[in-house]
């Protein structure tokens, strides 16, 4: 059992507060509430703290506030990680990624507000910058998992000794859970603009192609199934875990569970607590498929240096 002491927990707790973080700007998406700063960052308004004259100004200053938080909690992070553990340590690395990425968000999510890529826009660079802000998104959540999961007793990883098939496997699988997350990203705005904004696919080329479109983002769904089951299989080959055995029936449940879910949000022509709640699950996966990759790629590293030393004195006894 991983060893949990208090910048774990911490850590911990900041992944899950970031993964509501998420949910809530999800939301804002959603009800279209993007705007309800005008075009003013990080003010909002133009005023530090702006009369709640709409309900969207209140949502969208709500989730500035919790984002801020949230770019607070990983500075933390940093610092007690760099206080508590040696130059080099993989806690510090990851704590130094968290903040990098932190940081990034914080520019995407400024750069729709200043570009004014909220609300009833139906441009290709909304469409664009979603993609981006999704997958940064992923990359910072991973990052942060890794932190916490280093924090608590993991080791350090690293694909050298990992077979080629499986660096191949993982590779796909991540790339494949980035663009499928992509692609979700842009089919959410497309139900947005339609739901909430009321623009109709005849008014917009861009909705139009989004809603022929929206077929692949199920497709492309299956094809990283079976790259990640994949990747589990191949992770399982010669390597006895059960902690790994399990995160991977974990991951692969959920994922079944993700494609249900995706059916149920097209037949309800996706509800704003439907599309939280896809997102949430597809968070999940991801923090699970981080898990399981660092998982194998730890124990890798241990038992191939033993393994290639007893190799080498073989051959220098022959």
């Amino acid at each position: 059992m991983m060893k949990m002491n208090a910048l774990a927990k911490y850590s911990w707790g900041v992944l899950a507060y970031t993964l509501l973080v998420i949910m809530w700007g999800a939301f804002v998406r959603a009800t279209g509430s993007g705007a309800g700063c005008g075009r003013h960052w990080p003010a909002c308004n133009g005023e530090v703290i702006p009369r709640a004259e709409s309900i969207e100004t209140v949502i969208e200053f709500s989730h500035r506030v919790t984002s801020g938080l949230a770019l607070i909690a990983v500075v933390f992070m940093l610092v007690w990680a760099y206080r508590a553990y040696a130059p080099g340590h993989a806690v510090r690395r990851g704590a130094m990624a968290s903040m990098i990425l932190m940081i990034i968000e914080a520019l995407l999510g400024a750069g729709l507000v200043l570009f004014e890529l909220t609300a009833d826009n139906a441009s290709v660079a909304r469409a664009v910058a979603m993609a981006l802000h999704l997958m940064n998104t992923f990359i910072l959540v991973g990052a942060i998992t890794l932190t916490a999961w280093w924090a608590s007793g993991g080791k350090d990883i690293s694909l050298r000794g990992a077979p080629v098939r499986l660096r191949w496997a993982l590779f796909a699988a991540f790339a494949g859970s980035l663009i499928l997350g992509a692609s979700g990203a842009v089919t959410a705005l497309g139900d947005t603009l339609i739901t909430t904004a009321g623009i109709s696919p005849a008014d917009s080329p861009l909705l139009a192609t989004l809603v022929e479109l929206r077929i692949m983002h199920p497709l492309i769904g299956v094809l990283v199934g079976v790259l990640i089951w994949l990747a589990f299989f191949l992770a399982r080959q010669g390597f006895n875990s059960p902690s790994m055995n399990r995160t991977g029936y974990a991951l692969l449940g959920l994922y079944l569970g993700q494609i249900l879910l995706g059916g149920v949000n097209v037949i309800l022509r996706a509800p704003v607590w439907m599309q939280l709640m896809h997102l949430l699950v597809a968070d999940l996966i991801w923090i699970l498929l981080v898990i399981m990759a660092a998982q194998r790629l730890a124990v890798t590293t241990e038992e191939t240096v033993p393994e290639r030393l007893g190799q080498t004195l073989v051959q220098a006894g022959d």
